[in-house]
């Protein structure tokens, strides 16, 4: 039975569809000015609000609205207590007013869930949904290596690793700001790297799947300097981000022997990433679905508010 899933995030707004085995999922980056780093929450609730119509009603076009069971929304960014950002009450507003008007169930979700929802599917691994496995969420803002578990038909996630500060997205767009690159930075850094030839890197310490970036971020801007050369340092940056997410996905798979581990996030579409975690079997989403997306909100919708 199809269902309708929302999620108004700090970086884009997405709607979709999903009827138990296919979906769809329309989306759109939300504007920054060239230079900047981000969006005041304002400024992403605003953009929300221009979106969200133009989005549903792409995706209404084509879709049986008659048939729809369910309406799926991220009203948070995880599922945690005091987790709260405004973007996400867009959100909300347009999904609790939809379930009404349809007279269908409302299901809450985290973003994070979303996440790891979204991964699983487009995998092909929703089986995972219903066993305990390790899933990294690697993105503009968050850098967590979680503990995911059942709990009913949503998934329960905890923090076991990541980083102790600035997150990977925030690195990886740090050093394209650098570069003179545009926000959000890492599909133009993937695609930078590529030229480059150099081995290079820096050992992020990292202990009981725990490490900190921040001293890293001096590291890529003495590199820069050093170099001047930007395909080499984008490659930089990112074989240092990869190396410490290796190293911390090794020692927990340790901690939690046969336990599969999953990536999902934006930066998780990093081929370099992608590349460098092959011998520890991971299980990736789809890179248009590593990104932030409706479709895990989706996903989840189906498998709670559907009987």
């Amino acid at each position: 039975m199809p269902v309708i899933g929302i999620d108004t995030s700090n970086y884009t707004t997405s709607v979709a569809w999903f009827d138990g085995r296919d979906g769809e999922n329309c989306s759109r980056l939300l504007p920054v000015k060239q230079g900047e780093l981000g969006l005041r929450q304002s400024d992403a609730v605003f953009s929300h609000i221009k979106s969200l119509p133009e989005l549903s009603g792409r995706l209404f076009s084509h879709f049986p609205r008659e048939q729809i069971q369910a309406i799926g929304v991220s009203t948070r960014p995880r599922a945690v207590e005091g987790s709260y950002m405004p973007c996400f009450m867009v959100g909300y507003s347009h999904a609790k007013l939809l379930a009404d008007a349809l007279q269908v169930p409302l299901v809450e979700v985290s973003h994070q869930q979303g996440h790891v929802a979204a991964s699983l599917w487009s995998a092909d691994r929703l089986d995972l949904m219903d066993t305990p496995h390790l899933a990294w969420h690697l993105s503009g803002g968050t850098t967590e290596l979680l503990l995911v578990e059942p709990e009913g038909k949503n998934v329960f996630c905890s923090r076991i690793g990541g980083t102790t500060d600035i997150s990977a997205g925030q690195l990886i767009d740090r050093t394209g700001q650098l570069l003179g690159l545009s926000f959000p930075s890492g599909k133009a850094l993937d695609a930078l790297s590529s030229d480059a030839q150099g081995t290079e890197t820096f050992p992020v310490k990292c202990e009981k799947s725990q490490f900190s970036f921040s001293g890293l971020q001096n590291k890529v801007t003495q590199f820069y300097e050093k170099s001047n050369n930007p395909a080499e340092t984008a490659a930089y940056a990112l074989r240092c981000v990869s190396d410490a997410v290796f190293r911390a996905t090794e020692q927990a798979m340790k901690a939690y022997p046969g336990f599969t581990v999953v990536f999902s996030g934006g930066v998780a579409s990093n081929a370099m990433l992608r590349d460098k975690m092959k011998p520890l079997n991971p299980v990736f989403a789809q890179p248009q679905y590593s990104t932030d997306n409706a479709m895990g909100v989706a996903v989840l919708a189906q498998r709670m508010g559907v009987r």
